[in-house]
């Protein structure tokens, strides 16, 4: 738990991940200041009770001033930002244009790696994004009445691996299968859209979904997350089961992405990873 005297930056992007971090802030009685991206944030964390600033995604150097002038020393990193946001995004300012120099390639690692680096230049440590949130990370096992089935544990065993070695390359997180046939590969595009695309490819009928964490997943940034949207989208698309990562994958809502499930018989497990 941190310390009660810290004071925490939270850099807010989509979802409701950053609102568990306030909401778990709240709890502890810990101070925060919220850095609100302009593309990605939702509007209602301006009420959130604690100090809001909204900049948009390539200020770099407002960010850390901003954070600076609040006597901010540690940072949390909580919410999507779609990758794709990074080059369709207002023009840089000279520290992410410094920062993004710097970079030999511009997966999501070397991105939101670059920006942690340029932060911890500027005396603003990056910490696990979990640091708030312990009890949403999911312990080992089926979280639903029924387990998978013969044929969705054949599409895991097959498609698993595969979903690891996409993301030691840093593509994507999750992939859909059928048949022992991998449908669609996460890019840019997030969860949700991926499964909704395996969906429209295949007539919406009898599909896996394997999401993943990244080997010796860094737990400050890019943390695995499901919520009850994720359920919802499987239902819309023929998705039967969904497998994820116990002890690195956050679930929000998890009651109710339950009581979704099993109203619908899909299955949901979190099995261990694989290079644990």
């Amino acid at each position: 738990m941190a310390g009660e005297k810290d004071k925490y930056g939270l850099i807010a992007g989509n979802g409701r991940f950053p609102f568990m971090v306030l909401q778990s802030a709240r709890q502890q009685k810990i101070e925060m200041v919220v850095a609100a991206i302009k593309e990605e944030a939702s509007t209602e964390i301006d009420q959130c009770g604690f100090p809001v600033h909204w900049l948009g995604l390539g200020e770099l150097g407002k960010l850390i001033r901003v954070f600076k002038k609040s006597d901010v020393r540690k940072a949390i990193m909580a919410g999507q930002v779609k990758h794709v946001q990074i080059f369709g995004s207002s023009l840089p300012d000279f520290t992410m244009i410094r920062m993004l120099a710097g970079l030999k390639q511009k997966n999501t690692d070397s991105l939101i790696g670059g920006v942690a680096r340029i932060l911890e230049e500027s005396g603003i440590s990056v910490v696990d994004s979990t640091t708030f949130l312990k009890p949403h990370m999911m312990p080992r096992g089926v979280l639903t009445r029924r387990g998978l089935n013969a044929s969705e544990q054949s599409d895991v065993d097959y498609g698993r691996p595969i979903a690891h070695r996409i993301a030691s390359m840093d593509i994507g997180q999750t992939i859909v299968v059928r048949d022992r046939a991998v449908v669609a590969v996460e890019a840019m595009e997030g969860t949700d859209s991926v499964i909704r695309r395996a969906g429209n490819l295949v007539n919406k009928q009898n599909l896996t979904v394997i999401k993943v964490s990244k080997p010796k997943q860094d737990m400050r940034f890019d943390i695995p997350v499901i919520g009850l949207a994720t359920i919802q989208v499987m239902v819309y698309s023929g998705a039967t089961a969904i497998v994820i990562d116990s002890g690195r994958t956050i679930a929000f809502e998890k009651e109710e992405l339950v009581k979704t499930a099993d109203s619908h018989g899909i299955a949901v497990a979190a099995l261990k990873p694989i290079d644990d």
